[in-house]
């Protein structure tokens, strides 16, 4: 019997992750992979966007719809991603863990003796990758497995 590869795929629900785990299914996967779907939710964002410029009164309103809706969105979220593993006919499961993604990605790496990282690469700009930084390249930098980072094909 083979040996069983566990391989930690980042998923954010964009086009850049969905075209990452494509390429997985068509060029590397093995019938006994294990795959784990890691999707790290990001709350600071959500903070920073109701809080700007308003009064405390508001806020707790506003924080309370947005988190409604973010828990929904990403319930839909990992739910579709557990069908697309059945759907592929893979071993697998769906890790939601809230965080910054990069550490979280590893951390769950680590966590689950992954043999390898699959992570996609959004092509932001230089300057919002200066400022924010990129989660593949944290991934790269600092991981001690090996990591594919899948470029999407962007059309401008």
């Amino acid at each position: 019997m083979a040996d069983i590869r566990n391989i930690v795929i980042s998923m954010d629900g964009s086009d850049c992750a969905d075209f990452a785990f494509e390429w997985y299914l068509e060029q590397i996967r093995r019938p006994n992979d294990h795959v784990i779907f890691v999707h790290c939710p990001e709350y600071n964002a959500m903070f920073e966007a109701v809080s700007f410029g308003m009064g405390e009164a508001t806020v707790e309103g506003d924080m309370t719809k947005m988190f409604g809706k973010e828990a929904k969105r990403i319930k839909e979220l990992v739910n579709s991603l557990a069908e697309r593993l059945r759907a592929v006919m893979l071993s697998g499961k769906v890790k939601c863990v809230p965080g910054n993604p990069g550490e979280v990605i590893l951390k769950v790496a680590e966590e689950e003796h992954a043999s390898f990282i699959i992570t996609g690469r959004r092509g932001i700009g230089v300057l919002q990758r200066t400022f924010l930084g990129s989660v593949s390249d944290y991934v790269v930098h600092h991981s001690p497995i090996p990591v594919l980072v899948c470029c999407y094909k962007h059309t401008h």
